[in-house]
Protein backbone atom coordinates (compact mmCIF):
# COMPACT_ATOMS: atom_id res chain seq x y z
CA UNK A 1 0.00 0.00 0.00
CA UNK A 2 2.90 2.62 0.44
CA UNK A 3 4.62 1.67 -2.52
CA UNK A 4 1.27 2.28 -4.32
CA UNK A 5 0.95 5.84 -2.11
CA UNK A 6 4.47 6.47 -3.14
CA UNK A 7 4.37 5.80 -6.76
CA UNK A 8 0.83 8.06 -7.02
CA UNK A 9 2.94 10.84 -5.78
CA UNK A 10 5.98 10.48 -8.36
CA UNK A 11 3.21 10.59 -10.45
CA UNK A 12 1.71 13.61 -9.35
CA UNK A 13 4.33 15.22 -8.55
CA UNK A 14 6.12 15.03 -12.04
CA UNK A 15 2.94 16.35 -14.13
CA UNK A 16 3.42 19.23 -11.66
CA UNK A 17 7.06 19.78 -12.66
CA UNK A 18 5.96 19.38 -16.38
CA UNK A 19 3.29 22.03 -15.76
CA UNK A 20 5.40 24.10 -14.12
CA UNK A 21 7.81 24.41 -16.60
CA UNK A 22 5.24 24.91 -19.24
CA UNK A 23 3.97 27.91 -17.35
CA UNK A 24 7.15 29.41 -16.81
CA UNK A 25 7.93 29.18 -20.63
CA UNK A 26 4.82 30.80 -21.65
CA UNK A 27 5.80 33.24 -19.37
CA UNK A 28 9.00 34.20 -20.76
CA UNK A 29 7.88 33.89 -24.31
CA UNK A 30 5.11 36.88 -23.13
CA UNK A 31 7.39 38.94 -21.02
CA UNK A 32 10.29 38.77 -23.95
CA UNK A 33 7.59 40.08 -26.76
CA UNK A 34 7.93 43.39 -24.71
CA UNK A 35 11.96 43.78 -24.36
CA UNK A 36 13.92 43.68 -27.96
CA UNK A 37 17.55 41.72 -27.03
CA UNK A 38 19.47 41.40 -29.97
CA UNK A 39 22.63 39.66 -29.91
CA UNK A 40 25.13 39.37 -32.97
CA UNK A 41 27.64 36.17 -32.35
CA UNK A 42 29.15 36.27 -35.89
CA UNK A 43 32.72 37.25 -36.25
CA UNK A 44 32.55 39.22 -38.39
CA UNK A 45 29.13 41.49 -37.06
CA UNK A 46 27.14 41.04 -40.07
CA UNK A 47 23.77 41.51 -38.29
CA UNK A 48 24.91 44.64 -36.50
CA UNK A 49 24.09 47.58 -38.54
CA UNK A 50 26.65 50.72 -38.24
CA UNK A 51 26.21 54.15 -36.48
CA UNK A 52 25.76 56.19 -39.80
CA UNK A 53 22.54 53.64 -40.88
CA UNK A 54 21.13 53.63 -37.79
CA UNK A 55 21.18 57.58 -37.55
CA UNK A 56 19.41 57.76 -40.85
CA UNK A 57 16.65 55.05 -40.18
CA UNK A 58 15.56 56.37 -37.05
CA UNK A 59 15.29 59.94 -38.49
CA UNK A 60 13.24 58.58 -40.92
CA UNK A 61 9.81 60.71 -40.97
CA UNK A 62 7.81 58.78 -43.53
CA UNK A 63 7.43 54.88 -44.26
CA UNK A 64 9.37 53.36 -47.25
CA UNK A 65 8.47 50.45 -49.45
CA UNK A 66 10.95 48.24 -51.20
CA UNK A 67 10.41 45.82 -53.45
CA UNK A 68 12.83 43.37 -54.48
CA UNK A 69 13.15 41.86 -57.84
CA UNK A 70 15.46 38.73 -56.76
CA UNK A 71 12.92 35.73 -56.17
CA UNK A 72 11.47 32.43 -58.43
CA UNK A 73 13.60 29.70 -59.80
CA UNK A 74 17.09 30.99 -59.06
CA UNK A 75 20.33 29.58 -58.72
CA UNK A 76 22.04 28.76 -55.29
CA UNK A 77 24.27 31.23 -54.93
CA UNK A 78 21.51 33.70 -56.07
CA UNK A 79 19.49 32.12 -52.59
CA UNK A 80 22.13 33.13 -50.50
CA UNK A 81 22.16 36.64 -52.10
CA UNK A 82 18.75 36.40 -51.34
CA UNK A 83 18.76 35.31 -47.76
CA UNK A 84 20.82 38.17 -47.02
CA UNK A 85 18.98 40.55 -48.30
CA UNK A 86 15.93 39.60 -46.46
CA UNK A 87 18.17 39.44 -43.11
CA UNK A 88 19.35 43.00 -43.91
CA UNK A 89 16.15 44.22 -44.46
CA UNK A 90 14.58 42.92 -41.09
CA UNK A 91 17.27 44.65 -39.71
CA UNK A 92 16.18 47.92 -41.64
CA UNK A 93 12.88 47.60 -40.61
CA UNK A 94 13.53 46.81 -36.91
CA UNK A 95 16.17 49.72 -36.37
CA UNK A 96 13.77 52.11 -38.41
CA UNK A 97 10.68 51.62 -36.17
CA UNK A 98 8.58 49.50 -38.55
CA UNK A 99 9.09 52.22 -40.81
CA UNK A 100 10.72 50.54 -44.07
CA UNK A 101 8.42 47.63 -45.32
CA UNK A 102 9.42 44.88 -48.41
CA UNK A 103 8.29 42.46 -50.60
CA UNK A 104 10.36 39.95 -53.08
CA UNK A 105 8.55 40.18 -56.60
CA UNK A 106 9.54 37.28 -58.87
CA UNK A 107 9.56 39.11 -62.21
CA UNK A 108 8.94 36.47 -64.30
CA UNK A 109 5.62 35.29 -62.63
CA UNK A 110 3.52 36.54 -66.16
CA UNK A 111 1.27 33.97 -67.43
CA UNK A 112 2.82 34.11 -70.43
CA UNK A 113 5.84 35.62 -72.28
CA UNK A 114 4.11 38.88 -73.52
CA UNK A 115 3.38 39.59 -69.89
CA UNK A 116 6.84 38.46 -68.97
CA UNK A 117 8.65 40.71 -71.90
CA UNK A 118 6.45 43.76 -70.21
CA UNK A 119 7.58 43.20 -66.97
CA UNK A 120 11.02 43.15 -67.98
CA UNK A 121 11.08 46.30 -69.92
CA UNK A 122 9.17 48.18 -67.48
CA UNK A 123 12.37 47.04 -64.96
CA UNK A 124 14.81 48.38 -67.26
CA UNK A 125 13.14 51.77 -67.67
CA UNK A 126 13.20 52.08 -63.80
CA UNK A 127 17.07 51.09 -64.18
CA UNK A 128 17.26 47.86 -62.76
CA UNK A 129 19.66 45.78 -64.79
CA UNK A 130 19.32 42.53 -65.90
CA UNK A 131 21.67 39.55 -65.67
CA UNK A 132 21.21 35.84 -68.24
CA UNK A 133 22.16 32.96 -66.90
CA UNK A 134 21.86 29.05 -68.23
CA UNK A 135 19.16 26.89 -66.68
CA UNK A 136 19.28 23.42 -66.83
CA UNK A 137 15.74 21.86 -67.71
CA UNK A 138 13.68 19.02 -67.18
CA UNK A 139 15.04 17.46 -70.79
CA UNK A 140 18.87 18.23 -69.59
CA UNK A 141 18.62 21.27 -72.04
CA UNK A 142 19.72 24.81 -70.98
CA UNK A 143 17.19 27.65 -71.14
CA UNK A 144 18.40 31.27 -70.55
CA UNK A 145 16.93 33.04 -67.37
CA UNK A 146 16.74 36.64 -66.96
CA UNK A 147 17.22 38.29 -63.35
CA UNK A 148 16.84 41.25 -61.81
CA UNK A 149 19.30 41.70 -58.82
CA UNK A 150 17.92 44.71 -57.50
CA UNK A 151 15.48 46.45 -55.49
CA UNK A 152 13.48 49.20 -56.10
CA UNK A 153 13.03 51.90 -52.92
CA UNK A 154 10.30 53.82 -53.05
CA UNK A 155 10.10 57.00 -50.57
CA UNK A 156 7.02 59.55 -50.85
CA UNK A 157 6.03 58.63 -54.51
CA UNK A 158 9.86 58.43 -55.85
CA UNK A 159 11.44 55.48 -57.07
CA UNK A 160 15.11 54.79 -57.00
CA UNK A 161 16.77 51.26 -58.77
CA UNK A 162 19.42 49.94 -56.44
CA UNK A 163 21.65 46.97 -58.31
CA UNK A 164 23.37 45.27 -55.66
CA UNK A 165 24.80 42.29 -57.61
CA UNK A 166 28.68 43.01 -58.26
CA UNK A 167 29.87 41.65 -61.17
CA UNK A 168 33.15 41.46 -61.68
CA UNK A 169 34.60 39.41 -64.34
CA UNK A 170 38.03 39.16 -62.76
CA UNK A 171 37.23 37.10 -59.88
CA UNK A 172 35.12 33.96 -59.02
CA UNK A 173 31.33 33.70 -59.09
CA UNK A 174 31.60 33.38 -55.48
CA UNK A 175 33.48 36.17 -54.64
CA UNK A 176 31.14 38.39 -56.30
CA UNK A 177 28.17 37.12 -53.97
CA UNK A 178 30.22 37.86 -51.49
CA UNK A 179 31.11 41.07 -52.46
CA UNK A 180 27.66 42.38 -52.98
CA UNK A 181 26.85 40.81 -49.72
CA UNK A 182 29.56 43.16 -48.00
CA UNK A 183 28.12 45.95 -50.61
CA UNK A 184 24.52 45.58 -49.02
CA UNK A 185 23.84 48.06 -45.73
CA UNK A 186 26.03 50.58 -48.24
CA UNK A 187 23.86 50.47 -51.54
CA UNK A 188 20.45 50.47 -49.55
CA UNK A 189 21.22 53.13 -46.80
CA UNK A 190 23.25 55.44 -49.48
CA UNK A 191 19.62 55.32 -51.45
CA UNK A 192 17.41 56.01 -48.38
CA UNK A 193 19.85 58.88 -46.80
CA UNK A 194 19.18 60.37 -50.40
CA UNK A 195 15.49 60.08 -50.40
CA UNK A 196 14.99 61.23 -46.91
CA UNK A 197 17.16 63.72 -46.98
CA UNK A 198 15.71 67.48 -46.81
CA UNK A 199 17.88 68.85 -49.01
CA UNK A 200 19.81 67.86 -51.75
CA UNK A 201 23.78 68.81 -52.82
CA UNK A 202 24.77 70.61 -55.65
CA UNK A 203 27.52 69.37 -57.75
CA UNK A 204 28.79 71.89 -60.80
CA UNK A 205 30.48 71.06 -63.70
CA UNK A 206 33.13 73.45 -65.17
CA UNK A 207 32.47 74.82 -68.45
CA UNK A 208 34.86 77.59 -69.92
CA UNK A 209 37.90 76.02 -70.86
CA UNK A 210 37.21 73.20 -74.07
CA UNK A 211 36.23 70.38 -71.03
CA UNK A 212 34.44 67.44 -72.65
CA UNK A 213 31.05 68.20 -74.01
CA UNK A 214 27.64 67.25 -72.38
CA UNK A 215 26.62 64.46 -74.16
CA UNK A 216 29.93 62.56 -73.71
CA UNK A 217 29.41 63.08 -69.75
CA UNK A 218 25.76 62.30 -70.27
CA UNK A 219 25.63 59.13 -68.26
CA UNK A 220 27.76 59.88 -65.44
CA UNK A 221 25.57 63.08 -65.07
CA UNK A 222 22.49 61.05 -65.11
CA UNK A 223 23.56 58.07 -62.76
CA UNK A 224 24.85 61.56 -60.08
CA UNK A 225 21.76 62.94 -60.38
CA UNK A 226 20.12 60.39 -58.62
CA UNK A 227 21.68 61.43 -55.38
CA UNK A 228 22.81 65.71 -56.41
CA UNK A 229 21.50 68.48 -58.24
CA UNK A 230 23.93 69.01 -61.12
CA UNK A 231 24.83 72.21 -63.10
CA UNK A 232 27.51 73.26 -65.92
CA UNK A 233 28.54 76.69 -66.05
CA UNK A 234 31.31 78.93 -66.26
CA UNK A 235 33.22 80.37 -63.33
CA UNK A 236 33.91 84.01 -65.20
CA UNK A 237 36.34 85.19 -62.47
CA UNK A 238 33.19 85.72 -60.06
CA UNK A 239 34.44 85.01 -56.31
CA UNK A 240 32.28 83.37 -54.24
CA UNK A 241 29.76 81.74 -57.38
CA UNK A 242 31.14 78.11 -56.33
CA UNK A 243 30.45 78.61 -52.72
CA UNK A 244 26.42 77.10 -52.98
CA UNK A 245 28.01 73.77 -54.22
CA UNK A 246 29.06 70.88 -52.61
CA UNK A 247 31.74 69.79 -55.19
CA UNK A 248 32.86 70.56 -58.25
CA UNK A 249 34.04 68.46 -61.44
CA UNK A 250 37.25 69.71 -64.10
CA UNK A 251 36.61 67.13 -66.32
CA UNK A 252 39.24 67.47 -69.51
CA UNK A 253 40.00 70.95 -69.90
CA UNK A 254 41.64 72.01 -73.13
CA UNK A 255 42.44 75.63 -72.98
CA UNK A 256 44.10 78.02 -70.36
CA UNK A 257 42.96 78.75 -67.33
CA UNK A 258 42.86 82.31 -66.35
CA UNK A 259 44.41 83.68 -63.35
CA UNK A 260 41.00 85.21 -62.07
CA UNK A 261 39.37 81.84 -62.33
CA UNK A 262 42.06 80.13 -60.55
CA UNK A 263 41.82 82.20 -57.95
CA UNK A 264 38.03 81.62 -57.78
CA UNK A 265 39.07 77.83 -57.42
CA UNK A 266 41.41 78.31 -55.02
CA UNK A 267 39.38 80.10 -52.73
CA UNK A 268 36.69 77.63 -53.32
CA UNK A 269 38.84 75.29 -51.62
CA UNK A 270 39.92 77.40 -49.45
CA UNK A 271 36.46 77.00 -47.63
CA UNK A 272 36.27 74.00 -47.64
CA UNK A 273 35.04 73.27 -51.56
CA UNK A 274 35.92 69.63 -52.67
CA UNK A 275 36.70 69.27 -56.19
CA UNK A 276 37.25 66.53 -58.57
CA UNK A 277 40.15 67.27 -60.96
CA UNK A 278 40.40 65.00 -64.44
CA UNK A 279 43.20 66.65 -66.64
CA UNK A 280 45.11 65.31 -69.45
CA UNK A 281 48.58 66.68 -70.17
CA UNK A 282 49.02 65.18 -73.19
CA UNK A 283 46.30 65.71 -76.15
CA UNK A 284 45.91 62.98 -78.38
CA UNK A 285 43.16 63.32 -80.92
CA UNK A 286 41.78 59.59 -80.80
CA UNK A 287 39.59 60.29 -83.89
CA UNK A 288 42.43 60.54 -85.90
CA UNK A 289 43.09 56.84 -85.82
CA UNK A 290 40.95 56.12 -88.13
CA UNK A 291 43.02 57.64 -90.60
CA UNK A 292 46.07 55.04 -89.38
CA UNK A 293 47.99 57.49 -87.20
CA UNK A 294 47.68 60.26 -84.34
CA UNK A 295 49.99 62.37 -82.45
CA UNK A 296 50.28 62.85 -78.84
CA UNK A 297 51.69 66.74 -78.02
CA UNK A 298 52.41 68.21 -74.50
CA UNK A 299 49.61 71.09 -73.36
CA UNK A 300 50.07 72.68 -70.47
CA UNK A 301 47.25 74.29 -68.85
CA UNK A 302 48.22 76.64 -66.43
CA UNK A 303 47.25 75.09 -63.51
CA UNK A 304 50.12 72.76 -62.84
CA UNK A 305 51.61 75.57 -60.40
CA UNK A 306 48.20 75.54 -58.48
CA UNK A 307 48.59 71.25 -58.39
CA UNK A 308 51.74 71.33 -57.21
CA UNK A 309 50.86 73.60 -54.05
CA UNK A 310 48.47 71.33 -53.28
CA UNK A 311 50.45 68.28 -53.47
CA UNK A 312 50.64 66.33 -56.73
CA UNK A 313 51.90 66.96 -60.30
CA UNK A 314 50.75 65.41 -63.16
CA UNK A 315 53.69 64.16 -65.18
CA UNK A 316 53.03 64.80 -69.71
CA UNK A 317 53.98 61.58 -70.63
CA UNK A 318 51.71 58.66 -71.72
CA UNK A 319 51.42 55.49 -70.05
CA UNK A 320 51.75 51.95 -72.25
CA UNK A 321 50.26 49.20 -70.11
CA UNK A 322 50.43 45.71 -70.86
CA UNK A 323 47.21 45.59 -69.11
CA UNK A 324 44.78 46.49 -71.62
CA UNK A 325 41.75 46.99 -73.32
CA UNK A 326 41.69 44.68 -76.72
CA UNK A 327 40.45 46.76 -79.79
CA UNK A 328 39.09 44.96 -83.16
CA UNK A 329 41.46 45.61 -85.95
CA UNK A 330 40.96 44.59 -89.61
CA UNK A 331 44.13 42.40 -90.22
CA UNK A 332 45.03 40.33 -93.97
CA UNK A 333 44.18 36.93 -94.08
CA UNK A 334 45.03 34.61 -96.76
CA UNK A 335 46.97 37.40 -98.68
CA UNK A 336 43.70 39.30 -99.36
CA UNK A 337 41.16 38.46 -97.20
CA UNK A 338 40.52 40.84 -94.83
CA UNK A 339 39.65 39.53 -90.92
CA UNK A 340 38.58 41.48 -87.75
CA UNK A 341 40.55 40.41 -84.84
CA UNK A 342 41.23 42.11 -81.11
CA UNK A 343 44.79 42.83 -80.31
CA UNK A 344 46.10 44.55 -77.07
CA UNK A 345 45.97 48.09 -77.40
CA UNK A 346 48.67 49.61 -74.78
CA UNK A 347 47.26 53.38 -74.94
CA UNK A 348 44.32 51.82 -73.33
CA UNK A 349 45.34 50.81 -69.65
CA UNK A 350 43.27 49.00 -67.15
CA UNK A 351 43.75 50.37 -64.44
CA UNK A 352 43.97 48.54 -60.70
CA UNK A 353 41.76 50.04 -58.14
CA UNK A 354 43.12 50.15 -54.58
CA UNK A 355 42.08 47.59 -52.53
CA UNK A 356 42.06 49.05 -49.15
CA UNK A 357 40.14 52.51 -49.26
CA UNK A 358 36.16 52.49 -49.46
CA UNK A 359 36.26 54.65 -52.80
CA UNK A 360 37.94 51.19 -54.69
CA UNK A 361 37.06 48.57 -52.44
CA UNK A 362 35.70 45.35 -54.92
CA UNK A 363 35.95 47.83 -58.22
CA UNK A 364 35.90 46.39 -61.48
CA UNK A 365 39.13 47.70 -63.47
CA UNK A 366 39.25 51.08 -65.00
CA UNK A 367 39.93 51.61 -68.66
CA UNK A 368 41.88 54.26 -69.40
CA UNK A 369 42.77 56.06 -72.40
CA UNK A 370 45.90 58.04 -73.17
CA UNK A 371 46.63 58.44 -69.70
CA UNK A 372 49.25 60.36 -67.62
CA UNK A 373 50.74 59.80 -64.21
CA UNK A 374 51.01 61.72 -61.22
CA UNK A 375 53.72 62.17 -58.41
CA UNK A 376 52.97 63.52 -55.22
CA UNK A 377 54.91 66.28 -54.01
CA UNK A 378 56.07 68.09 -50.72
CA UNK A 379 56.21 66.37 -46.87
CA UNK A 380 52.95 68.33 -45.92
CA UNK A 381 51.69 66.65 -42.65
CA UNK A 382 48.65 68.63 -42.86
CA UNK A 383 47.92 66.62 -45.76
CA UNK A 384 46.83 63.03 -46.47
CA UNK A 385 47.67 61.71 -50.04
CA UNK A 386 45.95 58.03 -51.15
CA UNK A 387 46.44 56.17 -54.65
CA UNK A 388 43.34 55.44 -55.70
CA UNK A 389 43.99 53.66 -59.13
CA UNK A 390 47.32 52.77 -60.66
CA UNK A 391 48.87 51.21 -63.68
CA UNK A 392 49.61 47.29 -63.45
CA UNK A 393 53.69 46.01 -63.05
CA UNK A 394 53.97 45.92 -66.38
CA UNK A 395 53.92 49.81 -67.95
CA UNK A 396 56.15 52.12 -69.35
CA UNK A 397 55.94 55.61 -70.30
CA UNK A 398 56.78 57.65 -73.67
CA UNK A 399 57.16 61.29 -73.52
CA UNK A 400 55.78 63.85 -76.29
CA UNK A 401 55.90 64.89 -78.64
CA UNK A 402 55.20 61.75 -80.17
CA UNK A 403 53.51 59.89 -83.22
CA UNK A 404 50.92 56.75 -82.02
CA UNK A 405 50.15 54.47 -85.04
CA UNK A 406 47.34 51.87 -85.11
CA UNK A 407 49.60 49.50 -86.49
CA UNK A 408 51.62 49.45 -83.26
CA UNK A 409 48.70 46.96 -81.84
CA UNK A 410 50.38 44.15 -84.26
CA UNK A 411 53.69 44.39 -82.63
CA UNK A 412 54.63 41.39 -80.01
CA UNK A 413 54.88 42.62 -76.45
CA UNK A 414 58.21 42.05 -74.90
CA UNK A 415 57.72 42.41 -71.08
CA UNK A 416 61.37 43.97 -70.18
CA UNK A 417 60.95 46.78 -72.26
CA UNK A 418 57.74 47.55 -69.35
CA UNK A 419 59.99 48.72 -66.60
CA UNK A 420 57.81 51.53 -64.78
CA UNK A 421 55.63 49.37 -62.59
CA UNK A 422 52.27 50.66 -60.36
CA UNK A 423 52.83 54.17 -62.13
CA UNK A 424 49.89 56.26 -59.94
CA UNK A 425 46.89 57.52 -62.18
CA UNK A 426 44.41 58.79 -59.62
CA UNK A 427 45.44 60.21 -55.93
CA UNK A 428 43.12 61.70 -53.04
CA UNK A 429 44.20 64.28 -50.80
CA UNK A 430 42.96 65.17 -47.64
CA UNK A 431 43.67 67.77 -45.15
CA UNK A 432 44.74 71.52 -45.05
CA UNK A 433 46.24 72.60 -48.26
CA UNK A 434 47.86 75.97 -48.95
CA UNK A 435 46.74 78.60 -50.63
CA UNK A 436 48.32 78.67 -54.46
CA UNK A 437 48.06 82.86 -54.26
CA UNK A 438 50.02 83.06 -50.89
CA UNK A 439 51.92 86.36 -51.06
CA UNK A 440 50.48 87.01 -54.01
CA UNK A 441 49.16 90.24 -55.36
CA UNK A 442 45.89 89.53 -56.40
CA UNK A 443 44.11 92.90 -56.61
CA UNK A 444 44.33 93.11 -60.82
CA UNK A 445 42.30 89.12 -60.62
CA UNK A 446 39.31 90.23 -59.15
CA UNK A 447 36.34 92.62 -58.54
CA UNK A 448 36.00 91.74 -55.37
CA UNK A 449 37.43 94.71 -53.38
CA UNK A 450 36.33 93.05 -50.08
CA UNK A 451 37.80 89.93 -50.67
CA UNK A 452 40.01 88.57 -48.35
CA UNK A 453 42.42 86.02 -49.33
CA UNK A 454 42.27 82.70 -47.26
CA UNK A 455 46.00 81.01 -47.00
CA UNK A 456 45.16 78.05 -45.04
CA UNK A 457 42.11 75.91 -46.27
CA UNK A 458 39.76 74.03 -43.94
CA UNK A 459 40.16 70.82 -43.71
CA UNK A 460 38.86 69.45 -46.93
CA UNK A 461 39.34 66.68 -49.85
CA UNK A 462 40.12 66.33 -53.79
CA UNK A 463 41.11 64.21 -56.16
CA UNK A 464 43.14 64.03 -59.02
CA UNK A 465 42.97 62.01 -62.34
CA UNK A 466 46.05 62.17 -64.72
CA UNK A 467 43.37 61.17 -67.37
CA UNK A 468 40.28 62.91 -68.47
CA UNK A 469 38.85 59.72 -71.09
CA UNK A 470 37.42 58.39 -67.78
CA UNK A 471 34.67 60.06 -67.15
CA UNK A 472 34.17 59.91 -71.15
CA UNK A 473 31.41 58.11 -72.70
CA UNK A 474 30.97 56.92 -76.08
CA UNK A 475 27.93 58.55 -78.05
CA UNK A 476 26.27 57.23 -81.17
CA UNK A 477 25.32 59.60 -84.31
CA UNK A 478 22.59 58.89 -86.19
CA UNK A 479 22.19 61.99 -88.40
CA UNK A 480 21.30 64.86 -86.44
CA UNK A 481 20.65 62.46 -83.13
CA UNK A 482 22.79 61.59 -80.29
CA UNK A 483 22.76 59.06 -78.27
CA UNK A 484 25.27 58.52 -75.18
CA UNK A 485 25.84 54.90 -74.68
CA UNK A 486 27.08 53.44 -71.08
CA UNK A 487 29.98 54.77 -69.26
CA UNK A 488 32.89 51.86 -69.46
CA UNK A 489 30.89 49.47 -71.06
CA UNK A 490 32.68 47.97 -74.19
CA UNK A 491 29.95 48.24 -76.82
CA UNK A 492 32.00 45.03 -78.44
CA UNK A 493 32.26 42.32 -75.64
CA UNK A 494 29.87 44.16 -73.58
CA UNK A 495 32.12 44.04 -71.03
CA UNK A 496 31.53 46.28 -67.68
CA UNK A 497 34.89 48.25 -65.99
CA UNK A 498 34.32 50.00 -62.95
CA UNK A 499 34.87 53.30 -64.52
CA UNK A 500 31.48 54.32 -63.62
CA UNK A 501 30.96 52.95 -60.12
CA UNK A 502 34.62 54.86 -59.20
CA UNK A 503 33.49 57.92 -60.23
CA UNK A 504 30.22 57.89 -58.29
CA UNK A 505 32.05 56.80 -55.10
CA UNK A 506 34.71 59.75 -56.00
CA UNK A 507 31.96 62.56 -55.95
CA UNK A 508 30.05 60.37 -52.90
CA UNK A 509 33.17 60.44 -50.86
CA UNK A 510 33.85 63.88 -51.35
CA UNK A 511 30.84 65.09 -50.13
CA UNK A 512 30.12 62.60 -47.34
CA UNK A 513 29.86 63.96 -44.02
CA UNK A 514 28.04 61.69 -42.38
CA UNK A 515 30.37 58.30 -42.70
CA UNK A 516 28.02 56.09 -44.73
CA UNK A 517 30.91 55.85 -47.29
CA UNK A 518 33.06 53.97 -44.57
CA UNK A 519 30.31 51.14 -44.88
CA UNK A 520 31.98 50.58 -48.39
CA UNK A 521 34.88 49.04 -46.02
CA UNK A 522 33.37 46.06 -44.47
CA UNK A 523 35.18 42.78 -45.02
CA UNK A 524 33.17 39.69 -44.43
CA UNK A 525 34.90 35.69 -44.61
CA UNK A 526 33.96 33.32 -47.44
CA UNK A 527 33.47 30.16 -45.45
CA UNK A 528 33.71 27.75 -48.15
CA UNK A 529 34.05 23.50 -47.80
CA UNK A 530 37.83 22.46 -48.47
CA UNK A 531 36.57 20.94 -51.82
CA UNK A 532 40.15 18.71 -51.55
CA UNK A 533 38.21 17.15 -48.16
CA UNK A 534 35.21 16.57 -49.66
CA UNK A 535 37.30 14.17 -52.22
CA UNK A 536 39.47 12.34 -50.39
CA UNK A 537 36.85 12.16 -46.96
CA UNK A 538 33.72 11.46 -48.85
CA UNK A 539 32.67 8.38 -47.56
CA UNK A 540 33.86 9.04 -43.78
CA UNK A 541 31.51 12.19 -43.80
CA UNK A 542 28.93 10.29 -45.82
CA UNK A 543 28.79 7.72 -42.96
CA UNK A 544 29.36 10.22 -39.94
CA UNK A 545 26.19 12.10 -41.33
CA UNK A 546 23.49 8.98 -42.28
CA UNK A 547 24.42 6.56 -39.07
CA UNK A 548 25.70 9.30 -36.60
CA UNK A 549 22.32 10.74 -35.82
CA UNK A 550 20.81 6.78 -35.85
CA UNK A 551 23.29 6.02 -33.20
CA UNK A 552 22.91 9.51 -30.77
CA UNK A 553 19.16 8.28 -30.79
CA UNK A 554 20.03 4.44 -30.12
CA UNK A 555 22.02 5.45 -27.23
CA UNK A 556 19.71 8.50 -25.99
CA UNK A 557 16.97 5.59 -25.70
CA UNK A 558 19.62 3.10 -23.86
CA UNK A 559 20.28 5.73 -21.71
CA UNK A 560 16.96 7.23 -20.80
CA UNK A 561 15.70 3.22 -20.84
CA UNK A 562 18.09 1.91 -18.01
CA UNK A 563 17.36 5.57 -15.66
CA UNK A 564 13.57 4.87 -15.54
CA UNK A 565 13.88 1.08 -14.61
CA UNK A 566 16.72 2.31 -12.12
CA UNK A 567 14.00 4.86 -10.81
CA UNK A 568 10.84 2.94 -11.01
CA UNK A 569 11.89 -0.12 -9.58
CA UNK A 570 12.27 1.20 -5.93
CA UNK A 571 8.60 1.30 -6.08
CA UNK A 572 7.68 -2.29 -7.46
Amino acid sequence: MKESVGYKSIKIKGWLQFLIVIAGLILVASASSFFRLRYDLTEDKRFTLSQPTHNVLTHLKNDIYIQVYLDGEIPIPLKRLKRSVGEMLDEFRIASGRKIDYEFINPSAGKDARTRDTQYQNLVKKGLIPIRLDAGDAEGGSTQKIIFPGMIVNYNGIEVPVNFLKNNQAIPYEQNILHSVEGLEYEMIQTIATLSSDTIKKVAFLEGQGEIPEIETADITYNLAKFFTIDRGTIGGKTGILDKYAAVVIAGPENVFSESDKLVLDQYIMNGGKVMWLIDEVAVNSDSLVFGETVGIYRPLNIEDQLFRYGVRINPAIVQDIECVKIRLMVMSGGTRQQVVPAPWVYYPLLRPAADHPITRNLNRVEGQFVNYIDTVGLDPAIRKKILLSTSNLSRIISPPVIIRLKEAELPLVEKEFNKPNLPVAVLLEGIFPSAFKNRMTGNLTDDKNLRIMTESKRTRMIVIADADIIRNEVKRSGLNETPLALGKDKYTLQEYGNKDFLINCINWLVDNNGIMELRSRELKLRLLNTKLIKTERLKWQIINIAGPVILVILAGIIYSYFRKKIYTRYL
